[in-house]
C-alpha cells in the first residue's frame, strides 16, 4: 500500500500519479490537513471506486452534511459513511467540499475590433477558472452584424477546440437578428445545445431596438431558451459621453459618470416590460447598485419571471476604484455598469441573501492594462470612451464570496452555492449534471482551504497583469480542485488542455417548462 501524507496547509494535496503501484492490493491515500491522520486498508476491496473522498463536509445549495464521496467515471456513484475503499483516497479531514464553481458569464478570446485583444483563450481561461475552483464555464459565441450565428458559433467551437482544462458551454450573442437568424439558425442552435443568448442595449457593434428584442425574446419563448439582457440606455450614455468630451472630461473616472444608475434604471425597466409584453422569462445580467435592484423587486412583486446576476466588483469595488483625479489606473476598473458606492455595495450584499439575486458571475472580460492591445489602445492612453471595458475575475469569483461571505458571516453556505454553482447550471440548462454534489452528477469537486493571505496577482493563473482585488486580505482558496473525478489543482495546476469537454445544454430548469414550447 502506498500512502502520500500531506501537513503543509500551503499545499495540501499532492499528485496521486506521483505513487508507484504495489499491485493489486495497492491504494494511495492523500491526507489533507495539519491534523492528517493515515488511512490504512488491508487492501482493494475492489469496489469500483476510481475514487473515495473521506470525511468531507459536504456543501449542496439544500444543506450541509458530513459524508464520503465515492466517484467512479468521472461521476459520483456513491455518498455515505464509510465507503468501500477506491483505487485512490482523499482524506478531507472534516474540510467543506463544495461543487465545483459554474461561472455562467464570462467571456475569453471573444473576437474584439482592432487593436483590442482579450488576454485570456480557452487554455490559460480555463486554467485560471480551475485554480479558482470553477469548474464548468459559460463565455458567449458572439454575432457580428453581418455574420450568420452559426458561423460565429463554428469560430468559437475552433478557438476552444483542444485547449480548455476544464468543460464548457457556450452562450450566444445575437447582435443581428435577421429573418434567417430568427427562423431558422436560432431556432435550430437551440435544439443542438445552445439554450441560451445575451441581447445588449448598449454598444453600437452589438445593441439592438426595442422591436429586434422583442423578436429575440419571442424566439427564446417559444423554443424555451433563456434571454439575458444587458441593461443600459446607449443614447443616454452618447449623450452624456458627448457632454464630458466637450467639457474636457476624459479620464478613465469620466467613465462612471457617463453611466449613473439612472440609465441602468431606465433600461432594466424597459427590459422587464419587454419580457412581459412577450410573457417570458429574462435574465437581467450584472446589476450594479440599487435603482436597477428596485425594479426588479418590482417586478418580482408582480409575478414576472425576472432573474437576475451580479459580479464581484459591485460587493468590493467602488467608482473612486476609477480615480479620484485624471489618473490613468483607473483603466483597471472600467466595466459597464461602472462600480457605484458603499452604500450600493449594501444594496447588492442584501440582494445576494434575499433572494433577489439569482446567480454571482465574474463577468471576467481580461485585457491587460500596460499593453496595446489591452486597456491602453494602440499603446496610448486615451479617452474613457475608447478603453475596453472589463476587468479579470474568473480565478478569484469563489475565494472572493467564500471569504467575505460565508466566512465573514454575510451568507450561508448553501447560500454561496446556490449562487456560484446550482443556479447558474439550472439557469442554463446544465443542471444536475453540474451544479451539485449527488449521485449521477459529475466529480466535480472544490476542497477549501481557510487560511488567512494577500491576494497578489503573481498568484494568479490568468493572462493578465493586473487584478483590481490586488492586496485584498482573503481568508479562502480551494486548496484541490477535481474535474470530473481528476485532480487539476492542489496548490499547484495539473494541465489537461483538450480534457474539458463541450456541454450540450438541455432547457433551463429555473422555472417549469412553458406548456405548449418546443422540445
Amino acid at each position: 500500500m502506498s500512502t502520500i501524507m500531506l501537513t503543509d496547509i500551503h499545499n495540501p494535496i499532492a499528485d496521486w500519479r506521483g505513487a508507484r503501484n504495489n499491485g493489486v492490493n495497492c491504494i494511495v491515500n492523500i491526507i489533507v490537513g495539519r491534523d492528517a491522520q493515515q488511512w490504512c486498508f488491508p487492501g482493494h476491496a475492489m469496489s469500483g471506486l476510481d475514487l473515495v473522498v473521506r470525511r468531507a463536509r459536504v456543501a449542496t445549495a439544500a444543506d450541509t452534511f458530513d459524508a464520503d464521496i465515492g466517484i467512479a467515471g468521472g461521476r459520483i456513484v456513491q455518498l455515505g459513511q464509510n465507503l468501500p475503499v477506491g483505487a485512490r483516497e482523499i482524506d478531507a479531514a472534516g474540510r467543506v467540499v463544495t461543487p465545483g464553481g459554474v461561472d455562467a458569464h464570462c467571456h475569453l478570446d471573444q473576437p474584439m475590433p482592432p487593436p483590442a485583444r482579450m488576454a485570456d483563450d480557452f487554455d490559460s481561461g480555463t486554467r485560471a477558472a480551475a485554480c479558482g475552483g470553477t469548474t464548468t464555464v459559460i463565455p458567449f459565441a458572439a454575432q457580428a452584424k453581418g455574420q450568420s450565428l452559426r458561423a460565429a458559433v463554428a469560430d468559437y467551437h475552433r478557438r476552444a477546440e483542444g485547449k480548455a482544462h476544464v468543460d464548457y458551454a457556450f452562450h450566444l450573442i445575437v447582435s443581428d437578428p435577421t429573418p434567417q437568424v430568427l427562423n431558422e439558425e436560432l431556432p435550430a442552435l437551440i435544439r443542438e445545445g445552445y439554450t441560451s443568448f445575451k441581447v445588449y442595449m448598449t454598444y453600437d457593434d452589438m445593441k439592438l431596438d426595442d422591436g429586434q428584442i422583442l423578436d429575440v425574446l419571442a424566439v427564446a419563448r417559444q423554443h424555451g431558451a433563456m434571454a439575458m439582457i444587458h441593461a443600459e440606455n446607449a443614447d443616454c450614455i452618447e449623450w452624456l459621453t458627448k457632454k464630458l468630451e466637450a467639457a474636457g472630461r476624459t479620464a478613465p473616472r469620466f467613465h462612471a459618470h457617463a453611466r449613473p444608475m439612472l440609465v441602468e434604471r431606465e433600461a432594466t425597466h424597459r427590459a422587464i416590460a419587454l419580457a412581459e409584453l412577450v410573457d417570458v422569462p429574462i435574465l437581467i445580467v450584472h446589476v450594479s447598485g440599487r435603482e436597477a435592484v428596485e425594479q426588479i423587486r418590482w417586478a418580482r412583486a408582480h409575478g414576472l419571471k425576472i432573474f437576475a446576476e451580479t459580479c464581484p466588483q459591485y460587493l468590493f469595488l467602488t467608482a473612486a476604484d476609477l480615480g479620484i483625479d485624471d489618473s490613468y489606473q483607473g483603466a483597471k476598473c472600467v466595466c459597464s455598469p461602472p462600480p457605484r458606492d458603499k452604500a450600493n455595495q449594501d444594496v447588492i450584499w442584501a440582494g445576494l441573501n434575499d433572494g433577489l439575486f439569482t446567480i454571482f458571475s465574474s463577468d471576467h472580460a481580461p485585457f491587460k492594462y500596460d499593453a496595446p492591445e489591452g486597456k491602453k489602445p494602440g499603446g496610448e492612453q486615451v479617452a474613457f470612451r475608447h478603453i475596453p471595458n472589463g476587468i479579470p475575475g474568473l480565478e478569484t469569483r469563489l475565494a472572493l464570496l467564500y471569504s467575505e461571505g460565508v466566512l465573514a458571516g454575510r451568507m450561508t453556505l448553501e447560500r454561496f452555492v446556490e449562487l456560484t454553482s446550482t443556479n447558474p447550471a439550472k439557469a442554463y440548462g446544465l443542471h444536475p449534471r453540474k451544479g451539485t454534489i449527488a449521485i449521477g452528477s459529475d466529480a466535480d469537486l472544490v476542497i477549501w482551504d481557510e487560511r488567512e493571505f494577500v491576494l497578489r496577482n503573481e498568484q494568479l493563473h490568468h493572462a493578465v497583469d493586473y487584478t483590481p482585488y490586488d492586496g485584498m486580505t482573503l481568508h479562502a482558496w480551494p486548496a484541490l480542485t477535481l474535474a470530473r473525478g481528476e485532480l487539476v489543482w492542489d496548490g499547484s495546476f495539473h494541465p489537461r488542455a483538450g480534457r474539458g469537454r463541450f456541454l450540450e445544454c438541455g432547457a433551463p430548469s429555473l422555472v417549469p417548462r412553458r406548456a405548449g414550447a418546443d422540445a
